[in-house]
Order: C-alpha cells, then sequence, then structure tokens
C-alpha cells in the first residue's frame, strides 16, 4: 500500500473517531446547552471540511514531489461552480444555525421591550460594586435577600439577571452556566438562563476594571428547589421578614 493510500485511511479513521465519540457531559443550564449544541453543530461542518482539504494537500504534496515539470492548472468551469455552490450552503448553515442560537433570549440580552415583571419572573438585580464585589439583590416573593459574591438559583426555574455597575465597566461570566454580560454605570442590562443541574459554578469579572480584578470572583450555587426555599426562608428570617440586608 502506497503512502498516499495510508494517508487517506489515517485521515478517514481519524474522521470517523471524532464523529462517533462519546457525547459531552450534560450542561449545567439551558444556554449552556444551545451553545454546545451550536459548538457540536459547527464541528460536524467544519471537521469534514478540514480533512478533505488536508488530505488533498498530502496527496499533492506526496504524488507529486518528484515532479520537475510543473505544469499550470487547467481551467475547469463546472469545478468552480459546484465549489462556489457548497461554500455558499455551508455559509447558508452555518449562519441559519449561529442566528437560531445566538438571538435567543437565553444567550443575548433581553430586549428592552420584553423586560421581566418581578411580580411575576424570578429577577436578580446584581451590582458590580466599586469595592470589587459582587451584590445579588432578590426581588419579587424573595424582595429584602441581599448576598454578596454568593448567588443562589432553585434548579429548572428560570432566572433573570438585571446587571449593572456602581463605578466603571466590569463583566459577569459564569462559563459553565453560559452567562456572560457587561455591567455598566447607569446602564441596566438584562440576561436570563434556566439552571439544569445542581452544583456550585465560579463566577468571574472578565473586564479588566482596576486593582481589584483578579479577586471579583463569586460562586453560583444551583439547588434544588426545596433546598433553595430552605436557603431563602433562612436568610429572609435573618431580615426579620424586612429589607435589611443579608450578605453572604
Amino acid at each position: 500500500m502506497n503512502r498516499t493510500r495510508k494517508a487517506l485511511i489515517a485521515l478517514s479513521a481519524a474522521l470517523l473517531l471524532l464523529l462517533t465519540a462519546a457525547p459531552a457531559a450534560a450542561q449545567a443550564s439551558e444556554s449552556a446547552r444551545m451553545i454546545q449544541a451550536l459548538n457540536d453543530k459547527l464541528l460536524v461542518v467544519a471537521l469534514p471540511i478540514t480533512l478533505l482539504v488536508e488530505g488533498i494537500l498530502i496527496y499533492a504534496v506526496l504524488k507529486f514531489r518528484n515532479n520537475d515539470d510543473p505544469q499550470p492548472t487547467q481551467e475547469n468551469r463546472r469545478l468552480e461552480i459546484t465549489w462556489t455552490i457548497a461554500t455558499a450552503i455551508i455559509l447558508l448553515f452555518v449562519g441559519f444555525a449561529a442566528f437560531q442560537v445566538m438571538a435567543s433570549p437565553q444567550i443575548s440580552s433581553v430586549a428592552p421591550d420584553n423586560q421581566p415583571d418581578p411580580s411575576e419572573d424570578f429577577v436578580i438585580d446584581v451590582t458590580a460594586t466599586n469595592t470589587w464585589a459582587w451584590q445579588f439583590n432578590y426581588t419579587g416573593e424573595y424582595d429584602g435577600v441581599q448576598t454578596t459574591n454568593e448567588v443562589y438559583l432553585p434548579e429548572d426555574r428560570q432566572v433573570y439577571f438585571r446587571i449593572t455597575a456602581e463605578d466603571w465597566l466590569h463583566m459577569m461570566h459564569v462559563p459553565d452556566l453560559g452567562l456572560k454580560q457587561q455591567a455598566r454605570p447607569g446602564v441596566t442590562n438584562t440576561i436570563t438562563t434556566t439552571p439544569t443541574e445542581t452544583g456550585q459554578y465560579q463566577g468571574y469579572c472578565t473586564e479588566f476594571c482596576g486593582v481589584g480584578h483578579s479577586s471579583m470572583l463569586f460562586t453560583a450555587h444551583v439547588q434544588t428547589q426545596e433546598n433553595f426555599e430552605e436557603e431563602m426562608q433562612s436568610r429572609m428570617a435573618e431580615n426579620g421578614g424586612g429589607n435589611q440586608s443579608a450578605s453572604a
């Protein structure tokens, strides 16, 4: 068997191995699931193209490596039309798949005309403070509960974050929950997700904001509905049922 065939077989084996690999672990939120699903679709498209191009390149290198009299490529209009149409189809697929995900409220900012109602929706007001900390103020039925650098979320319930800042630019980011949004003074940006896996997830500030940037961390606790209610009742009891703050 010559080297060309060996190379093509190796590339085909690699493709089959990647396409039949075990699926990724369950995602921790609806936002993260949608992002991962988009990545998987784009990988399925990009991988065969990559292997095809690399295979042709390797074939050409091996076949013509000793050619002392190279000839110019002949025009092939049918081939040019074919790859132009194929490229257009691929780009349309990528654009449509990306638009479906990026336009979802679970991924992009909630539109100004579609803001949540704290009396009906689960809303948490998030403030990036000038002490390089994250302050979370619960609204609605949990009004008066306030935590610092800790946020508690119920499993399988949609939550809205209304994010702002006291002083300068920050960025709230929880990678495992698929959450990322800028915190700007005087502006409120709203994002939403639905946590689907209980656990503790690290949050960061990913917009350089000064000497305290590296320590501007917080933890998102996703709990079962029962444990979440117990947590909220405990914190509301600490407040005496009033609107005093209860810092984490």
